[in-house]
């Protein structure tokens, strides 16, 4: 860049990524993963525990582990509805007739 003032401009721009914990860096990939690549690199930078599953699970995928078991079972144990001794309204119906 022969221009003083765009190049002192990229530096301040990289200067507050920077202050904010965030790099830039390429990636070679197919064209078809795009759109991909950058949905999950948004992802990641936003924080959170969105971020943090996903970052989870890519690294559990490039590292071969298998998923665990028994994570529908811990999802509803911390159900807030765990222990509440709610009972949902069934109807009941007689049924039909089998000739048997």
């Amino acid at each position: 860049m022969s221009n003083t003032s765009e190049r002192r401009a990229i530096d301040q721009y990289r200067e507050r990524l920077a202050e904010r914990g965030m790099v830039r860096f390429e990636v070679l990939g197919r064209k078809t993963d795009r759109e991909l690549i950058r949905s999950v690199a948004k992802c990641l930078a936003e924080e959170g525990p969105e971020a943090d599953r996903l970052r989870t699970a890519v690294n559990r995928c490039i590292a071969g582990e298998s998923p665990r078991r028994g994570g529908i079972l811990q999802a509803l144990r911390r159900s807030p509805l765990v222990g509440s001794d709610v009972l949902p309204p069934r109807p009941f119906e007689t049924g039909r007739k089998v000739d048997l």
